[in-house]
């Protein structure tokens, strides 16, 4: 098949493409720097034409509440319209376990948006809904940083490697339509505090982590279960400890 993924260069796209090209299908990655901006829709329908399916894992510059709104919006109206002219048969799209229980998150709020242009395009369609990736895991320390202190919301998290996000989002892609979302998420349910005191551990980082009801998970306290998948989930394999040590700090 011919599948265009929109995003194709980041850390998922690049390997959905990787392991779409392995199974033998024409993986063509689309981004702003190869002329195709689906915000403005520059290049959307001339990439989709002949496209048996369209992989969305793209994801705003901006993630202010308004900016991530607009560029959910206004890239997934552009896709769906161009996808039904070219006649693509399966729209596919990497999405967030919790969007819909965290309204007080504009970022999550967008992701819902999106979710609910895609269903009601009237295309056939697969959404893939993820926990946090292992990789993002120094800038939420990051994010909660105050001095020496990470300040992190009391919150249960099962996080899950990049890799095997790429590999159920190559899997969607090249299966039938669901018409319907799945869930992913790793194998260990942690806390969020626990989480990232393990990876700052590790990596002899000296920052003291500490819950504080205060703190905030994208403008959102999400709880003990606010980000965890539902019971049935698809979950990966790699254990976060056996992930550490192949993985250094993202610059």
């Amino acid at each position: 098949m011919r599948i265009v993924v929109i995003g194709g260069t980041g850390l998922i796209g690049s390997r959905v493409v990787s392991l779409l090209t392995e199974h033998g299908h024409e993986a063509v990655p689309a981004t702003p720097s190869s002329g195709v901006n689906t915000v403005t829709g520059e290049g959307v329908k001339e990439v989709l034409q002949g496209a048996d399916v369209v992989v969305d894992v793209s994801n705003s510059p901006s993630f202010a509440d308004d900016d991530v709104l607009a560029f959910f919006r206004a890239a997934t109206t552009n896709l769906t319209e161009a996808a039904k002219g070219a006649g693509v048969g399966h729209f596919v799209a990497l999405s967030v376990i919790g969007s819909d229980r965290l309204p007080d998150s504009g970022y999550l709020r967008a992701k819902v948006v999106q979710e609910e242009l895609i269903k009601a395009s009237g295309l056939p369609y697969s959404i893939v809904r993820a926990t946090q990736f292992f990789e993002f895991v120094g800038a939420i320390a990051d994010g909660g940083t105050e001095g020496n202190v990470v300040k992190l919301p009391d919150a249960g998290i099962q996080p899950i490697a990049a890799a095997e996000v790429s590999g159920a989002v190559a899997k969607a892609a090249a299966g039938s339509p669901l018409n319907g979302m799945t869930e992913i998420g790793g194998p260990e349910v942690f806390t969020m505090a626990g989480w990232v005191r393990e990876a700052l551990t590790f990596r002899n980082d000296p920052r003291e982590v500490t819950v504080d009801p205060e703190a905030r998970y994208f403008g959102e306290k999400p709880g003990p279960k606010g980000l965890l998948p539902d019971e049935g989930a698809q979950l990966g394999q790699i254990k976060f400890a056996d992930w550490l040590p192949a993985n250094p700090p993202r610059k």
